[in-house]
């Protein structure tokens, strides 16, 4: 596989759940990603913040990417989510990188941000091991 943002935004594009959300592939390099989402009211839990699961959803997708401009096709074999903070915004921004790459398996890791007013805070930490398939 070509690493170009072109190419993984033709990828992205094939992900039904993330043309669902709206998350969009901003950068896409050898050994790391980043993915946006803009937050809609529908994102958000009865407390006024995006949902864990989408915050979840925007870690595991940017370390596949991440694991992809490596290892070319694969799939998320585990992760572990560390939320820092409620996400209030007006986007999410995932940045994954490779720190460590083998033939068959890359170990990725990701912060998840919300974007509001020109400021940028912590919002979770990923850690995932993805495989080659």
């Amino acid at each position: 596989m070509e690493v170009t943002l072109k190419t993984g935004k033709e990828i992205l594009a094939q992900q039904s759940f993330s043309n669902l959300l709206g998350a969009e592939l901003e950068k896409f390099e050898a050994g790391y990603a980043e993915l946006r989402l803009e937050i809609k009211e529908e994102l958000k839990q009865n407390n006024g913040f995006v949902h864990g699961g989408v915050v979840s959803y925007m870690a595991d997708n940017c370390i596949t990417f991440a694991g992809a401009s490596v290892l070319g096709a694969c799939v998320t074999l585990e992760y572990k989510i560390n939320y820092v903070r409620p996400s209030i915004g007006e986007r999410l921004v995932a940045k994954a990188n490779v720190l460590h790459a083998g033939k068959r398996q890359s170990t990725c890791e990701c912060k998840v941000f919300v974007q509001q007013s020109g400021e940028e805070k912590l919002v979770a930490v990923a850690l995932g091991t993805i495989s080659k398939i």
